[in-house]
């Protein structure tokens, strides 16, 4: 085989699970990916992180993506989120192909189309939550006003509306990750891509997390979340699962847990002392 050829799926299996629902009538899909393969050199050697991967995501899903540490789940991710370039394949967000852009066409991309929320919140210490949130308008070009105005509206929709003058270091984990959903929010994204959104978070704060993403989702945003937690992929409408770079389970989930029902169950902690 040579090195730029995709090896098959295991077994002659399929690459990914295939939906079975009609999808007659409905929009295009904000993501669709065809044949997506990414290899990796390591010194003479040649590693596979996508196989071959077949996947559309549909305006207004809540997509939970899963699979062990080495399943490939990440690699989709940063290219799915126009941080890498596929080896192979093409790959469409929002009707446009983006698998052959260059890297300031990638940048572009990013910006007016996918809002990231990370693990780590990723926020600027020297600046305040309403800095951290105006940061990506900046680069798309908005004046001051519109900037400040559309940072302020954020952060009323998570739940900091009086929070915009501190700092992170005077937020909690949990305001810091709401302050993080704020700024993938401004910009009116097609997409919004959340990388392990609950993984620095306690019990409680992870479901107040959950709680506003799928408030989001309700609004009409198209959310794909990777988390290695079933609790957590639980309160998503659709669980695709990746393993040796390939999607081996791809389903729509019968009952999806609601955030705004499960906080009641749980005890207040932190929160409200670091605040």
């Amino acid at each position: 085989m040579m090195d730029g050829d995709v090896p098959p799926a295991p077994n002659g299996k399929a690459n990914g699970a295939a939906l079975e629902r009609s999808r007659h009538g409905d929009p295009a899909p904000i993501i669709r990916v065809e044949g997506l393969s990414k290899q990796y050199r390591m010194g003479s050697n040649v590693v596979w992180a996508l196989r071959g991967v077949d996947l559309e995501v549909w305006p207004g899903e809540f997509v939970a993506v899963m699979g062990p540490s080495g399943s490939g789940k990440s690699t989709f991710m940063n290219v799915v989120g126009a941080l890498d370039r596929p080896t192979g394949g093409s790959y469409w967000l929002d009707g446009a192909l983006v698998s052959d852009l260059s890297r300031d066409q990638l940048a572009a991309i990013r910006n007016r189309k996918i809002g990231f929320i990370f693990q780590g919140f990723n926020l600027l210490p020297r600046q305040t939550a309403l800095g951290n949130v105006m940061l990506p308008m900046l680069y798309a070009g908005l004046n001051g006003q519109q900037r400040r105005l559309r940072a302020q509206e954020a952060l009323r929709l998570v739940g900091l509306g009086d929070r915009g003058h501190h700092r992170p270091s005077e937020l909690s984990g949990g305001q810091q990750q709401r302050v993080a959903i704020a700024r993938s929010l401004v910009n009116d994204p097609a997409l919004i891509l959340a990388d392990e959104p609950t993984g620095n978070l306690d019990s409680r704060t992870s479901v107040e997390v959950m709680a506003i993403l799928q408030d989001l989702n309700a609004a009409g945003i198209t959310l794909v979340l990777v988390t290695h937690e079933p609790d957590i992929a639980a309160y998503c409408s659709r669980n695709v699962t990746f393993r040796d770079g390939l999607v081996v389970r791809d389903v729509l989930m019968p009952s999806v847990r609601r955030a705004h029902e499960v906080l009641p169950t749980l005890p207040a902690i932190g929160e409200e002392e670091v605040a």
